[in-house]
């Protein structure tokens, strides 16, 4: 059967390019996921907090990442706005005093762990995904390094190891899962003094936070942020002043990440999903016009998602490889960097060896002078 261009684009169209998302993650569906049943969450109340930094410094302890530098006794830093980075997973901020001679207001600040993550929806290798534990988990040994999902976070979370040439990896706050699943609390929950932070089952917490405002209605503001916020987050949070006081975005919406992102930023790896959504497509409509057996239909998809899949890893051996000769060529750079500089040391010892011994020459042919 001959396509025309015309019909070609036609079937693509009809076949729809959104159908490239399906193939990206889970969490990047049409059908809106309102969490796993029991999933946990944190509660965060900003007027519990006193900025101790304790948090921090138990974060890192339990991840097993670098010392604070200052170190987190040092409350000097809370002068500044910081952001999470990869070797800090959660920042506390001190912000103004709600009113005119209060206490300040400290917020920590971490990835929210969305019901749908868009670093989910975003990577088309599937490293992120939603974990039953409520947890957003990500497997290093998938990642391709193109950090899409730091262009898809609406919370500006996910930091990538740039000074780490061999094995980079996306970082950002684990909730703890290994922890969690052995019962045990979250670090940052667990040494917190002034019980600030709130572990428990995420229909828990909403609940809890309600309470809480009923109760002391001039100390909270009306809302339970994260509760509805990008389709809901497992983290969430309390405060007695406007979230967007709290640096916190309250123009996101309930509408779920992916629904924003999935389908421009899961559109960018075409080998991914192109075959099947555009043979898929001609299939379906050659069936309605010409009657093709059903048969055929299934095994002609069939072989088509074995090519996409091959094509697929293809692509990804292709990146890979690419990743490698990259890192390769960074450290001949410094490699060779490091020679010249050794080098330049070496002539600039030589030099000022030889300007001593002048000098020391000097003196002497000056006593002979005066010898004679």
């Amino acid at each position: 059967m001959s396509v025309s261009r015309r019909k070609f684009l036609g079937w693509l169209s009809a076949a729809g390019v959104g159908t490239l998302v399906g193939t990206s993650a889970r969490a990047a569906g049409n059908k809106h996921f309102t969490g796993y049943p029991g999933s946990f969450g944190v509660l965060h109340d900003t007027t519990r907090c006193i900025g101790c930094r304790l948090c921090e410094k138990a974060c890192n302890t339990v991840n097993e990442l670098p010392d604070s530098d200052p170190s987190f006794d040092d409350l000097n830093v809370l002068e500044q706005s910081r952001r999470t980075d990869a070797a800090h997973y959660t920042v506390v901020n001190r912000l103004a005093p709600v009113r005119e001679g209060g206490k300040p207001l400290y917020v920590k600040k971490q990835c929210n762990h969305c019901l749908e993550p868009a670093c989910a929806s975003a990577c088309f290798v599937k490293a992120f995904k939603k974990d039953p534990s409520g947890a957003v988990s990500y497997d290093a040994s998938l990642c391709v390094g193109c950090r899409y999902c730091m262009i898809a976070c609406p919370f500006n979370i996910p930091a990538y190891e740039y000074d780490e040439p061999l094995t980079p990896r996306v970082m950002k706050c684990t909730l703890c899962q290994p922890r969690i699943e052995k019962g045990k609390l979250p670090g940052c929950v667990e040494i917190c003094p002034g019980e600030a932070l709130t572990f428990g089952k995420r229909d828990d917490l909403i609940d809890m936070a309600r309470q809480r405002i009923r109760k002391y209605p001039g100390r909270y503001v009306d809302h339970v942020y994260g509760e509805h916020e990008m389709g809901g987050t497992s983290w969430l949070y309390l405060s007695p002043a406007p979230f967007e006081k709290l640096g916190m975005r309250e123009d996101l919406g309930v509408k779920p990440a992916p629904e924003l992102t999935a389908g421009a930023l899961a559109a960018v790896p075409v080998i991914v999903g192109l075959w099947p959504v555009l043979l898929t497509g001609v299939y379906a409509m050659a069936r309605r016009r010409d009657r093709i057996a059903a048969k055929e239909l299934a095994d002609a998809v069939a072989a088509n998602q074995a090519a996409a899949d091959e094509a697929l890893a293809v692509k990804m051996e292709e990146m890979r490889t690419k990743a490698a000769k990259e890192k390769e060529a960074a450290i001949q750079r410094e490699v060779k960097k490091a020679l010249a500089e050794a080098e330049e040391a070496r002539k600039a010892a030589e030099e000022a060896a030889v300007a001593a011994s002048d000098a020391d020459a000097e003196p002497e042919a000056s006593d002979k002078e005066e010898d004679k």
